[in-house]
This record gives structure tokens, sequence and C-alpha cells, in this order.
């Protein structure tokens, strides 16, 4: 269940508007990204998220200043299942693959990552922020992408705001009385994967 909103210039989303909102206090345009979403960028923009589980991969490619971030729930896919979009491994493919068509080089790409707390007393069972932490460890050591800087795991969620021309990444672990937000947040994208058929289609949703 994938978003994909591809950055052509500030102000455009979806197939060629990209919205978002002016914060005053980063003097920035910003641009959430939702679970399930990834945007791809060449503009001077702030691309802000909110993890708890869940893991976001900001990757870009230095000299052209194109960048990205995904944000994705799911390591991989349960026995049985379809391939989807739900999943790690297509947020990441779809990242990279969006990146390298606006004309980031691969082999100049590099990455930093983030998320993956044990925040949710619903996935804590089967370790999910952890199994996500290890996947995109794994998945970006298998594509020979460095992670230059990282903050994963412990039990905080995190808001994430990434700058991809320059990279700059402006991190803040959330107290406890803000942690309600980010488990409703993910508990209700959790529902609406479990409800999703395993079709591995693209479904646009607000």
């Amino acid at each position: 269940m994938y978003v994909i909103r591809k950055a052509r210039q500030a102000g455009q989303s979806g197939d060629g508007t990209l919205g978002g909102y002016y914060d005053p206090k980063f003097g920035a345009h910003a641009i959430k990204v939702l679970p399930g979403e990834y945007i791809v960028t060449g503009e001077d923009v702030m691309l802000v998220t909110l993890l708890g589980s869940c893991v976001s991969a900001c990757i870009r490619d230095p000299l052209s200043r194109i960048g990205g971030m995904n944000h994705f729930m799911l390591p991989d896919r349960d026995s049985g299942d379809g391939g989807s979009a739900r999943y790690g491994a297509y947020a990441m493919e779809m990242l990279i693959n969006d990146l390298l068509k606006r004309g980031a080089a691969r082999d100049r790409l590099e990455a930093k990552v983030f998320g993956g707390g044990a925040v949710m007393a619903t996935l804590s069972s089967s370790n999910v922020g952890e199994r996500n932490v290890e996947f995109v460890k794994r998945y970006l050591s298998a594509e020979s992408i460095p992670v230059v800087a990282q903050d994963l795991g412990d039990t905080c969620p995190r808001r994430v705001h990434y700058f991809p021309s320059s990279g700059r990444v402006m991190l803040k672990r959330l107290p406890t009385a803000q942690k309600a937000e980010v488990v409703a947040g993910e508990t209700l994208y959790q529902t609406r994967l479990r409800q999703e058929p395993s079709s591995g289609g693209v479904e646009l949703f607000s």
C-alpha cells in the first residue's frame, strides 16, 4: 500500500503535485512522508516523517543533490502472501529506482536510516522494529550503499526532518507523552495492511 509521490518541483504531488506546507520554524517547504509512502526530489524541500517501529531510509546522491525518503512497516512478506507494496524490499527498490531515473548515480548513493523502535505492544512479540532494522542494514549492505548516519532501535518514537538536497537531518527522539500519536498512526496502518488484498498493486489513500 504505497502512495507514490514523485516530486518534480516544490509544490507538486502525485502525478504532478507534491503539496505540503511551509514550516516557519525551519524556514522550509515541508512534505510529510506517511507510512507506506516514498518521495524522491531534486528540490530544496524538507521531508518529514514520524517513526515508531517503522523504518525510513533517506538516500541521496550528493553530487546531483537528488534524494528521497521512504517509510515502511514490515520488512518482508509472510509465508503464502503474494508480492506487495507493503514490504521493505519494495519500499527500498522503488526509492532507489526512482532516484536513478531522476539522474542519481548508483555508485554515489549514500543512506541515513532511522526508526525501528519497540513502541507498539501489538508488534512486540514479532519483533517488527528489530526485524526492520536488520532488514534495512542487510539490504543496503547487499546494494553496496554506505550508511553514513543512523539512529535505530531502542523504545522511543522519532521525528525525522530530512533535507535531500543537502543531506542534512534533524532528528528528535519524542517523549512518552507523544508516543500515543505514533502508535495510533502505525496501528491504523497495520489495520489497513491486514484488510488489503495481497495484490501487489498500488493503492492511493488519504
